[in-house]
């Protein structure tokens, strides 16, 4: 009996450990979004904005994911050997509500291995279809 209860606690938390954190996975979307935005593909930008997206950019304007999807209309990935400049996260905040986070970050662009730019920036992400997606996203450069 006590190796049947031993066995069942090990196998429980395997199982526990196995799953992540609702902080690794959102991060890890963010992360794979970000590199996908680098290599300017347009199907990481569809799978990572949720359709009733708002979007305010950091000059100010307001759009959705139709609007934001039309600018990239018959682009291809480049390779990643040709890339410039590559997006990256810093300061990373997630607080969760419920099945919805608040992501919390400074995003950086690299070029020749040098950061020359900084965004602070929030998302909003819920989770479907087994990802998590962003419906509410706001920019602002950093002086």
């Amino acid at each position: 009996m006590r190796y049947l209860l031993f066995t069942i606690a090990v196998l429980f938390s395997a199982a526990c450990s196995a799953q992540e954190s609702v902080e690794e996975a959102t991060t890890k979307a963010v992360e794979a979004f970000l590199y996908g935005a680098s290599i300017g593909s347009p199907k990481a930008h569809d799978r990572f904005w949720a359709e009733e997206l708002t979007y305010t950019s950091s000059s100010g304007e307001r759009f959705g994911k139709a609007h934001l999807m039309s600018g990239m209309k018959d682009t291809k990935p480049k390779d990643p050997d040709n890339v410039t400049v590559w997006y990256g996260a810093e300061d990373i905040e997630v607080k969760q509500f419920g099945d919805t986070v608040v992501f919390n970050f400074t995003l950086t662009a690299e070029e020749e291995g040098k950061v020359t730019q900084y965004f602070y920036n929030t998302g909003v992400l819920i989770q479907r279809d087994d990802r998590w997606q962003a419906v509410n996203w706001n920019a602002t450069k950093v002086p």
